[in-house]
């Protein structure tokens, strides 16, 4: 009978244990109770949860069903372009195509990502794992994760949770910086209706784009391909079947497997440790510096530009697709409530998705083993 007793997981409890089901129960809260990108943070706080259950095994090498997961998904790198193909599916280019200064804005949002990682330099993190750190301020989780398993994998659950964190929480983080940095006569700005992009342009555009990228920066490849393609499937209009089954079902199923591996990863011994910390810092710093250049930038092109663009857009220059637009959506019509930006903010935040793409793709050629 004691042996038995001695077998469960009552016996190996920690505090440590106990301090991460608190984490997995704040993820699910947020998820179930906010709608902070419930999609994601239910099954990565699930995946939190049951990994840190004692004796359990569920992320031991080679047969845990989670690490089998995490293996054949995310170091073998299946599961981040399966993401990209799905939301390639699921993107309007057209926005960014009728607008094309929207490019510079969606690079200009980067700017968070070299700060963070020249700060986590500074902290004592390798080359590797600042590359790692810093590609958290473009609000791209399967990006990061890319580049993540490239670079320092250690890092991964940490990365990612951060990523995804402040993915969630752009509603509150990016509000306060918008209205720091805009006045109230250029939040009311009123920019004039987007000219129609033709099927054709909308079915060009994803196969120059991976063309160009891809040369200039062939590292970005498995993402840029998949998004591209996915977005091929959906402007084309003769695949509708593929474009489908990539934007629901495909992107479920993998959206599961994503959630849950990187929960997997956050076990006591990997999570409780200072660098985490410092991981979700500079994440935040990036976070804030991508969201405050966007914003800046869009302010010194209305110094040049005939036609005013409205700065709070280029706060969605991040690549939280479509939440960052719809923030600058929400405080334009707080300002004036005839104002509709959706898809004026479109147009960065697609680019910020292609820039975060080719950013990871310049750390991943300079800094990979």
């Amino acid at each position: 009978m004691l042996d038995m007793v001695l077998t469960t997981g009552f016996m190996h409890l920690t505090v440590g244990n106990l301090v991460m089901w608190l984490i997995a129960f704040v993820f699910i809260y947020l998820a179930i109770s906010k709608n902070y990108e419930p999609l994601l943070l239910v099954p990565i706080g699930f995946g939190i949860l049951i990994v840190n259950l004692p004796v359990t095994s569920l992320m031991k090498e080679g047969e845990g069903l989670l690490w089998i997961f995490y293996h054949y998904g995310l170091e073998w790198e299946v599961i981040p372009p399966l993401i990209f193909l799905g939301l390639g599916a699921m993107t309007d280019f057209g926005p960014m195509i009728a607008n094309p200064k929207t490019l510079i804005l969606g690079a200009g949002a980067q700017f968070g990502v070299y700060v963070a990682f020249f700060g986590a330099l500074i902290l004592g993190f390798t080359i590797p794992e600042a590359c790692s750190i810093g590609i958290i301020g473009g609000a791209d989780g399967p990006t990061t994760i890319f580049t993540t398993v490239h670079l320092a994998p250690h890092l991964l659950g940490t990365t990612a949770v951060a990523a995804y964190s402040y993915m969630s929480l752009i509603p509150i983080i990016q509000p306060p910086i918008m209205r720091l940095l805009t006045t109230e006569k250029e939040r009311k700005i009123v920019m004039k209706q987007l000219r129609p992009v033709s099927k054709r342009e909308k079915i060009l555009f994803p196969l120059v784009t991976v063309v160009v990228v891809c040369l200039i920066v062939p590292a970005s490849a498995p993402l840029m391909a998949m998004f591209m393609l996915g977005n091929l499937f959906k402007e084309c209009g003769v695949v509708k079947r593929l474009s489908d089954v990539a934007a629901n079902e495909l992107m479920n199923i993998v959206t599961i497997l994503l959630g849950i591996s990187i929960g997997g990863t956050m076990s006591v011994e990997h999570f409780l440790k200072p660098n985490v910390i410092f991981v979700f810092i500079m994440g935040l710093v990036a976070f804030a510096f991508s969201t405050a250049a966007g914003i800046l930038l869009a302010k010194i092109m209305n110094i040049f530009a005939r036609e005013k663009v409205n700065p709070l857009i280029g706060s969605a220059g991040v690549s939280a697709v479509p939440m960052a637009a719809r923030v600058s959506q929400l405080m334009g019509s707080k300002a004036d409530p005839k104002n509709f930006l959706l898809m004026h903010a479109m147009g960065p935040n697609v680019a910020g998705v292609i820039g975060t793409v080719v950013a990871a793709g310049v750390f991943i050629a300079l800094a990979g083993r």
